[in-house]
């Protein structure tokens, strides 16, 4: 045995010993090196061994080693300290080991590097000598880098640009401050990592990074008249899934119909006299709301300009508490659209009226403070009761209101379970016109902010318990004072503690969900308008991991119910199929109507025309569709533009009904939409196909470096310029079986 080999053998054998101690010292298991056995072949090959150290010089030796199978570790310290640690076998590599002192002259660091493997074996020894651990790791520049981003995380804050914050400010400030990050008030020049808009997406035009609290289009996609064209969408396709959004007409344009139906009504029976609220489309706050029992009393008229609002039939039986009706403000945050993710804040505020309930008559249609639960109509009333207490006043928690009920015997799950269904339907309806909106103002490969939201939800309890959708609000309010008179006509803010409970909570779990920190990977989610699944929604006690350094926050209140409960909703989103296509054939970055070419190449590139339906046909359907939809705007020289520029998604889902209904008359309608939409994706499909088989046969011809440029350029489904130009975004791959479009709002939105 050469006195080279000895050395090593020694060496090997001290480090034997200090792992021993270690196990001895108590050690943690997890710390410890996980070796897999070495194979039992000898290698025939010497390895060459640099060994650097504090008490020796640096020495080459030379040897060969023996294939022993090492003991596993992670065993008891007993057992662990009486085993033999075999020779270490390292085939073919060349393994340098570096011992140093630590800067605070408490111990030593021992790492073996594995050079051709990339892997280290780091390992402590303290003063006595003792080793404390040894463990592997990943590679080097792995380990730098995870090093590096966990030291630029302590080192710096989440930034967060409140400049444009409003009302929300206050609350924000207390959360922001709680999360120990920091706030610029004034703004930045540079980047910041969240910004916060109290109003729209555009109240910053410059953001081209970070995160933004809101989504483009979504004021436009709330307002009274675009909602309920959205959820009567859905009604036509799952009649029974959305029954919780009362009937309604859009006025002005649909006055006719409504006065048909209601004297129609009253005819049939004349003990039968219904009660209707008209909202104007985009009011707030109670603004402009009032009660009508008859179309004649409909104030149609804005002086010369026709008003557009909504009426809807008026919930003449809802639940009472203390003789008072009420609504609930539920808070809800989309935190991203693709992948589709809804959260719901499990606290949330119940706005009662000032004035006892009564069923509407002629006498008391004008009684707002009875019938209308806007805080901002009842703050006025004399009634009105501020209290600091969560379970009384005009204001109280949603908790308070549920603990009470269940003390009655209400099943509280059962109404929770119906809440989140009716949370998710309503998103579900509105996602689609969201993302076409989305990629208008962000195209794909364009920078910009990824999009996050928190939306108000009012909702009304029927006398029966079945939640009913009054309306959808984009901005809801954040503030956490109240106006109180603190002298005769003398009115200041005060702190509201009810408000401040619910809404701090929300704002600070939203910025803690959407810390760029924090991020995990993308949810996968099944292809839109899968499997139908209508289970009841379990609800079970939620335990939500936090990161150490949340260590001092209490836990989330929000609620992740979507992807959670995809299998039960994942059925209803054809519509976002159809958006797919729409968004697909648009044609130009940042449009939102398709034209008369593109819609002409989506019905040929789908081969939905035939000697039946010639394209002069689809012409005709384009012109009648577009004309009729363009006939909604109040503006002549608007609704002009609107024919000339195009059909929008509403008027591209109709045409695609009638196209589903022309082909496959013997189905019900929503049967008729999935196999229209299965046809058309198929086609695209097999098209794909195609254009992949000529891709791959030209690109044999062509030099490796223009290869790989053309390969990147005709991937799938380039059937129009748009896909074409498309293709180089780095979210295109998702769209290989027509999945609606990846968005940059994460999948934080």
């Amino acid at each position: 045995m050469s006195d080279h080999y000895v050395k090593v053998k020694v060496q090997l054998e001290q480090m034997k010993s200090c792992g021993e101690d270690a196990e001895k010292e108590g050690v943690d298991a997890e710390e410890q090196l996980s070796v897999s056995s070495p194979p039992d072949s000898v290698s025939p090959d010497p390895t060459s061994i640099s060994v650097a150290g504090r008490d020796e010089s640096n020495t080459s030796i030379t040897c060969k080693h023996r294939g022993k199978s090492r003991s596993k570790q992670g065993k008891d310290d007993k057992n662990s300290s009486g085993k033999h640690i075999s020779d270490l076998s390292l085939h073919g590599s060349v393994v340098s080991a570096h011992v140093g002192k630590n800067l605070n002259g408490l111990g030593q660091e021992r790492t073996l590097h594995i050079k051709g493997t990339g892997k280290i074996l780091q390992g402590k020894s303290e003063t006595n000598g003792n080793f404390v651990t040894i463990h592997a790791s990943k590679s080097i520049q792995d380990t730098r880098r995870e090093d590096g981003f966990k030291l630029a995380r302590k080192r710096r804050p989440v930034t967060v640009d409140t400049s444009k914050a409003k009302t929300s400010l206050e609350a924000l400030k207390i959360s922001i401050k709680q999360l120990k990050w920091k706030e610029f008030p004034l703004g930045r020049r540079a980047a910041c990592d969240i910004y916060w808009h109290g109003v729209s997406f555009h109240d910053n035009e410059n953001i081209i990074s970070g995160q933004v609290n809101k989504f483009p289009g979504m004021i436009e996609m709330l307002r009274k008249i675009n909602m309920s064209r959205a959820v009567r969408t859905m009604q036509e396709l799952f009649p029974e899934e959305y029954n919780f959004y009362p009937r309604s007409w859009i006025l002005p344009e649909e006055y006719q119909q409504f006065s048909t139906q209601i004297r129609m009504v009253k005819e049939n029976d004349c003990t039968v006299n219904p009660t209707f609220i008209v909202k104007p489309d985009g009011g707030s706050q109670g603004d402009g709301i009032y009660l009508i029992r008859d179309p004649s009393d409909l104030k149609l008229m804005a002086g010369s300009q026709a008003k557009q609002a909504v009426v809807q039939e008026y919930i003449q039986k809802p639940l009472l508490i203390d003789k008072l009706k009420f609504d609930i403000r539920l808070y809800v945050l989309i935190k991203s659209l693709e992948p589709l993710e809804i959260y719901i804040a499990k606290e949330g505020l119940t706005r009662f009226c000032t004035e006892p309930y009564q069923e509407p008559s002629q006498k008391n249609l004008s009684h707002v403070f009875m019938h209308l639960t806007n805080y901002s109509l009842n703050v006025h009333s004399g009634n009105f009761v501020h209290s600091d207490s969560q379970s009384t006043g005009s204001k109280r928690t949603l908790s308070s209101v549920l603990y009470r009920l269940a003390a009655k015997g209400v099943d509280i799950k059962k109404v929770w379970s119906d809440i989140i269904a009716l949370v998710i339907k309503t998103v579900i309806a509105v996602v689609p016109e969201l993302k076409v909106y989305y990629q208008a103002d962000i195209p794909p490969g364009k920078p910009g902010p990824t999009c996050f939201q928190i939306l108000g939800f009012d909702i009304l309890l029927m006398k029966n318990l079945k939640p009913v959708l009054l309306e959808v609000n984009s901005n809801p309010s954040m503030r956490i004072e109240h106006e109180k008179e603190v002298a005769p006509g003398v009115f200041e803010y005060v702190p509201s503690p009810v408000d401040e409970e619910v809404k701090v909570g929300v704002i600070r779990d939203t910025l803690r969900l959407m810390d760029p920190g924090h991020k995990k990977p993308a949810i996968s989610q099944p292809r839109p308008g899968g499997s139908e699944h209508r289970e009841e929604i379990p609800i079970e006690a939620e335990t939500q991991e936090r990161s150490p350094d949340e260590g001092a926050l209490p836990s989330l209140c929000l609620k992740q119910v979507y992807p959670k409960y995809t299998k039960q909703f994942n059925y209803l989103r054809l519509v976002e199929r159809i958006a797919a296509l729409f968004i697909r054939f648009l044609g130009v970055k940042g449009n939102m109507r398709l034209g008369p070419t593109a819609f002409r190449t989506f019905i040929r590139t789908c081969k939905l025309s035939n000697s039946n339906f010639t394209m002069a046909s689809v012409d005709i359907l384009y012109i009648d569709i577009t004309r009729r939809w363009s006939g909604t705007m109040p503006d002549s020289r608007e609704a002009a533009t609107l024919c000339f520029s195009g059909m929008g998604l509403q008027a591209f889902v109709e045409a695609f009904f009638f196209l589903a209904g022309r082909r496959f008359k013997s189905l019900v309608l929503r049967e008729q939409v999935v196999s229209l939409l299965e046809l058309c994706e198929a086609q695209l499909q097999s098209q794909s196909g195609v254009e992949d088989r000529r891709s791959v046969s030209c690109s044999r011809a062509l030099p490796r470096a223009v290869k790989t440029q053309t390969l990147g350029l005709t991937n799938p489904q380039l059937g129009s310029p748009a896909p074409l130009r498309r293709a180089v975004s780095q979210d295109y791959r998702l769209h290989q079986r027509l999945k609606p479009r990846t968005l940059r709002a994460n999948v934080e939105n």
